[in-house]
């Protein structure tokens, strides 16, 4: 997944390559991404003091990056002075274009993802709640280790992911946390505080849109 990120924030640098620029605002106390004909509704990041959460100049504020091409549209945010190359919290959205893909499917997909680069003894998933014909439930992970063994070496992470479509494009919006590595059944060794954790979880699911707008 880190690979995915990482080749699409480098590709963000280089307007020329990019079919369509993404856009970000403000939608009220939160914030807007538009692109590829669509507009995300997404809260501000947690991170920050509740005024910076309210201030109508919130971007500076931030670190960021975007990619948007014919196909596929990225926003990920990070803490002042962290980067994808070096970070602790991380918060992103991803808009692919795939007409008739189900969530279910996406859902799968990401967690295979996540088992490529977590030792499977220390790699747990979990739904916020119950799914229904009307409500998919927030995705939660516990990668406990990486397997790399180079700078990601003795570290791991906690993810939370909540999934959106329309009938021509599906999305994913997630916040990562990464720190030492920990045991993934014990809370309380993980790089979030658990009550943290899970009000974040309730933030995105409650608060992430995804509608298509007009041309």
């Amino acid at each position: 997944m880190r690979t995915l990120l990482l080749a699409l924030a480098l590709l963000a640098i280089s307007p020329s390559i990019a079919e369509e620029t993404p856009t970000l605002g403000r939608d009220g106390v939160n914030l807007s991404f538009s692109a590829l004909g669509h507009r995300f509704v997404l809260p501000t990041p947690d991170w920050l003091a509740p005024a910076q959460r309210l201030s109508p100049d919130l971007l500076p504020l931030l670190e960021s990056n975007t990619y948007g091409d014919a196909t596929q549209a990225f926003v990920e945010f990070f803490p002042k002075g962290q980067s994808v190359d070096d970070w602790t919290t991380t918060y992103a959205a991803r808009l692919t274009l795939q007409p008739g893909r189900s969530l279910d499917d996406y859902r799968r997909a990401t967690m295979y993802g996540y088992s490529q680069i977590c030792k499977e003894e220390a790699l747990g998933f979990f739904n916020f709640g119950e799914e229904t014909d009307t409500f998919f439930p927030a995705l939660g992970m516990a990668c406990g280790a990486y397997k790399d063994n180079g700078k990601l070496r003795g570290l791991g992470e906690v993810m939370v992911a909540v999934f959106r479509k329309t009938d021509t494009g599906i999305a994913m919006i997630y916040q990562e946390w990464k720190g030492r590595a920990f045991d993934p059944s014990d809370p309380t060794t993980w790089p979030v505080d658990t009550k943290a954790f899970q009000a974040r979880a309730k933030e995105l699911q409650d608060v992430v849109t995804l509608e298509k707008v007009a041309d």
